[in-house]
């Protein structure tokens, strides 16, 4: 699957705007959704703390901190030095009934084998990946 900010990053550039779910429930404003977005770089850096340990199990890969798509967007729009531009579109019928509007992992468990690292931030990671990688057309 190709990630959000890819395809914010074309549509940025095809059209000048991002198009986000409108919310369908009131205790959500529209692109208010949230998100426990994670950088594949820090994803790589949560397995390789496995390679050399005999820890086990189930753990969750994630910041611990939940954002909204507007936050991911806005910060696309920065790192492009772009004004932001977001419209609303409606969330499809055929998934409206299971779309999540929340999401954060509990890294409780990850933390007590003793990974301490810091996550990057939404904006940190979105500011790499399109700058190092996106705009230069180059792969991670």
């Amino acid at each position: 699957m190709r990630s959000f900010i890819l395809k914010s990053f074309e549509q940025i550039k095809a059209s000048g705007e991002v198009q986000l779910f409108r919310s369908h429930r009131p205790d959500y404003k529209d692109g208010e959704q949230l998100r426990d977005f994670i950088y594949v770089k820090d994803v790589v850096n949560m397995a390789l703390h496995f390679l050399d340990r005999k820890d086990g199990g189930l753990f969750n890969i994630a910041t611990g901190n939940a954002r909204s798509w507007n936050d991911l967007v806005k910060a696309t729009f920065k790192a492009m030095g772009v004004e932001p531009k977001i419209s609303y579109v409606d969330m499809p019928d055929s998934i409206r009934s299971q779309y999540q509007y929340f999401t954060r992992g509990d890294i409780t468990k990850l933390r007590l084998v003793g990974f301490d690292q810091p996550t990057r931030t939404l904006e940190e990671a979105i500011e790499d990946y399109v700058k190092n990688y996106l705009s230069s057309n180059s792969y991670l």
